[in-house]
């Protein structure tokens, strides 16, 4: 088997959809736990302008048609997916596909599919996953499928604790609604202003995609310092009562301003280039990534 971040790995539903799920990808199933089987789905290359284009269009969806996605809208994905760009190669992860039957969440959120992140745990494994799945959201949006970010959502009993030795780490539900799955302009985001999430002069047409972001509760904890072509990205600090529930999305939602970033850089024809090595943070912030742009 090759890396595993060149493949999504999916678990099917129940015996009763096995025969569905062999014809549509016929490769790589083997069993699991009980009813599960593995499925490994190779994919496509993305294009980036697809996904830059859709940040300034996708918005969270919470209601879904729990009709499953039939065969031909699922084979769409297939061939047009990507296997996704890490923002730390040195971590294994894998996607996991769950049906509605294995997820369990405590909000009143259903979704007919969820793809989920298995990370090993490491350093910055919380930014890389936000990284990864963020890449999956907007394909999703850019392919008019709804699709919501789970913070609390976790895999049922029946689904295995740990695949590979990689434990879950976050979800996204995904699948057809009845509502509009697009905003008409920027002006319907709920988002800070360029200037309230940085002091770096000459940023703004990077950092006007990052900013739309979403962030767990739209809580937006990112920051951006330094000069255009270094970068510090930092975490606003959380008192203690706010770590214990926002601690770790919050280093989820980094990642996801990470791939904005990313994207953003990408389109404006230059490349980004992440240090992990520590440095200086504004008062009130943390530490997290250095963001260095070049031609």
């Amino acid at each position: 088997m090759e890396k595993v971040n060149k493949y999504l790995r999916f678990l099917s539903p129940r015996k009763q959809h096995q025969n569905e799920e062999t014809e549509l990808y016929g490769q790589g199933m083997g069993k699991m736990k009980g009813d599960l089987e593995i499925i490994i789905w190779r994919l496509t290359v993305l294009k980036n302008p697809q996904l830059y284009n859709a940040i300034f269009h996708r918005k969270s969806i919470r209601k879904y048609d729990m009709t499953p996605l039939p065969t031909e809208t699922l084979a769409t994905l297939k061939d047009h997916a990507s296997s996704a760009k890490p923002l730390d190669e040195s971590i294994r992860y894998e996607f996991v596909h769950l049906y509605s039957a294995d997820v369990k969440n405590l909000l009143p959120i259903k979704a007919p599919h969820y793809i989920c992140v298995y990370s090993q745990i490491k350093g910055n494994y919380l930014m890389n996953a936000g990284f990864l799945l963020q890449q999956v959201d907007l394909y999703l949006s850019a392919n008019n499928l709804a699709s919501c970010w789970l913070g609390i959502a976790k895999p049922s009993k029946e689904v295995p604790k740990q695949i590979n030795g990689l434990e879950f780490v976050i979800m996204l539900a995904f699948g057809n609604t009845t509502e509009p799955i697009y905003r008409t302009n920027t002006s319907e985001f709920k988002r800070k202003s360029v200037s309230e999430i940085s002091c770096v002069a000459g940023a703004d047409s990077i950092l006007e995609p990052v900013r739309l972001a979403p962030s767990s509760s739209n809580t937006q904890p990112w920051f951006f310092s330094g000069e255009v072509e270094a970068m510090t990205v930092s975490r606003k600090k959380l008192n203690l009562l706010k770590a214990a529930f926002y601690g770790k999305m919050n280093q989820i939602d980094i990642g996801i301003a990470l791939c904005h970033f990313w994207l953003s850089v990408d389109h404006l024809g230059q490349v980004v280039r992440y240090s992990f090595e520590k440095d200086a943070a504004p008062n009130g912030y943390e530490f997290m990534v250095k963001a260095m742009i070049s031609q």
